[in-house]
């Protein structure tokens, strides 16, 4: 069966695996970047400048809706840091089932499924609720085990490949045990 589907790309680490998956199950793939909630400016270009060349090397199309707004990205999650995610997820994943809405797209999914630091079952939710809001499939796959292999690949390339989820605030968790000692807050 011919499935025309949308992937959400967080990055171009994860989508390397996650695309060779799908494309061995015969799914025609197109790739979607919309990510304002990677911070700093600087680190958001190096993982959009990766994408656009590993896409080129996998011969990947890409629809870049490159829409970078720190202060929006804040401004929506400042009052619930703890639940930053959700929104993050939210506004990402809709973007992008709004697109494979609008054109044609028979099923979404993303390359956040790839990641164990993720929270997986509220990124399926999440895609549960879009799916039934966009009258667009949301095609599940457990991309988990295909991690390191998707790093492994995409290293290959010598393209950029980021330290951190994408937002400040998991960019601070990197160093969450080091800050504590610091400060001596370590337990």
């Amino acid at each position: 069966m011919f499935m025309k589907l949308l992937l959400h790309i967080c990055c171009g680490p994860c989508s390397a695996a996650c695309i060779k998956v799908l494309r061995d199950e015969n799914i025609d793939v197109t790739g979607y970047w919309y990510n304002p909630n990677i911070q700093p400016y600087t680190e958001y270009l190096n993982r959009l400048d990766a994408l656009k060349e590993y896409s080129e090397l996998i011969n990947l199309k890409v629809i870049y809706n490159d829409y970078y707004n720190l202060k929006e990205f804040v401004d929506n999650v400042k009052n619930d840091l703890n639940n930053r995610c959700g929104y993050c997820y939210l506004s990402r994943l809709e973007s992008a089932f709004k697109y494979a809405s609008s054109n044609g797209y028979d099923c979404v999914t993303t390359t956040l499924l790839i990641s164990p630091y993720q929270k997986h079952d509220l990124i399926i939710r999440t895609c549960e609720f879009l799916e039934k809001k966009y009258n667009v499939k949301f095609l599940y796959r457990d991309f988990r085990p295909y991690f390191y292999e998707g790093k492994a690949m995409f290293k290959e390339t010598g393209l950029y490949m980021q330290k951190y989820c994408g937002c400040v605030f998991s960019e601070e968790e990197r160093y969450e045990k080091k800050i504590k000692k610091n400060t001596g807050l370590y337990e």
